[in-house]
């Protein structure tokens, strides 16, 4: 994501008046249920995993979970790209190429 695309969000928020109503835990339970609408584009499919013919509305409530999460970041003062690199950094360490590659087992059981 760009350093304009979070601007935008940023912008969009701050033209409407709405950081007051944006504190930590307001957005955190934003993300989950966005997230959960994202996750309902599934529910009662069945063995189907696929996104085929749900793919405008994953969209959707996928840009609605990243939104949520630069504004989270925003409140925060976290550097987005700071914490991912971080995140990547530790997922590594956590599940190293030689031990992780094919398998879905959790770092503690590798």
């Amino acid at each position: 994501m760009t350093q304009e695309t979070i601007n935008q969000i940023i912008k969009f928020r701050d033209d409407r008046d709405w950081k007051q109503f944006h504190n930590p835990k307001d957005l955190a339970i934003s993300i989950s249920l966005e997230a959960a609408e994202l996750l309902e584009v599934f529910q009662w499919s069945g063995a189907d995993i696929s996104n085929e013919g749900k793919q405008e509305k994953i969209r959707e409530e996928l840009a609605d979970v990243v939104n949520y999460c630069v504004l989270m970041a925003d409140v925060c003062g976290l550097d987005l790209d700071e914490i991912v690199q971080e995140k990547i950094r530790r997922n590594n360490e956590k599940y190293p190429v030689e031990k992780a590659k094919g398998k879905s087992d959790k770092y503690d059981k590798l």
